[in-house]
């Protein structure tokens, strides 16, 4: 294979997969473009409509139809978003029922800390006490 088919084979490739990743990442309200551009909110208009505003879109500041930049209805990502974080609360409701249990244990373990406290605190008086006999008895048995 000639080396000039070899370049533009690979580039093809690099294409296809950029459009993959276009493709894939379109989803909820876009914030940038995968060219870089900043996403504008256009309103495409129609003379026939009086009041409404007509269709709408999130679209690439540089938009030209060859797939590469975003082009997105209103609608479609509005509905993406508001699903996205509906599964995001639901998350966090389930997080928020388990605070109580959570806390519960929490206090039992600091009353349980607090108890081997002052049972580390007798322990230590009785070493002190103990050291202290072992001392004496040492000073008795050594003189």
């Amino acid at each position: 294979m000639d080396p000039g088919e070899m370049r533009d084979t690979k580039r093809k490739k690099e294409y296809i997969n950029l459009l993959a990743n276009v493709a894939d990442s379109e989803y909820g309200i876009p914030t940038r473009c995968p060219c870089g551009g900043r996403i504008i909110h256009e309103v495409r208009g129609k003379e026939e409509y009086d009041t409404l505003p007509g269709k709408r879109f999130f679209t690439c500041k540089n938009y030209e139809a060859d797939g590469v930049h975003y082009r997105q209805p209103w609608v479609v990502g509005v509905q993406e978003q508001i699903e996205r974080l509906t599964k995001r609360v639901e998350e966090f409701e389930e997080v928020i029922k388990w605070v109580p249990v959570v806390n519960t244990k929490i206090q039992r373990l600091e009353a349980e800390v607090k108890a081997l406290t002052v049972e580390v605190d007798n322990l230590t008086g009785q070493v002190y006490n103990l050291s202290v006999q072992v001392e004496t008895l040492e000073k008795l048995w050594f003189d």
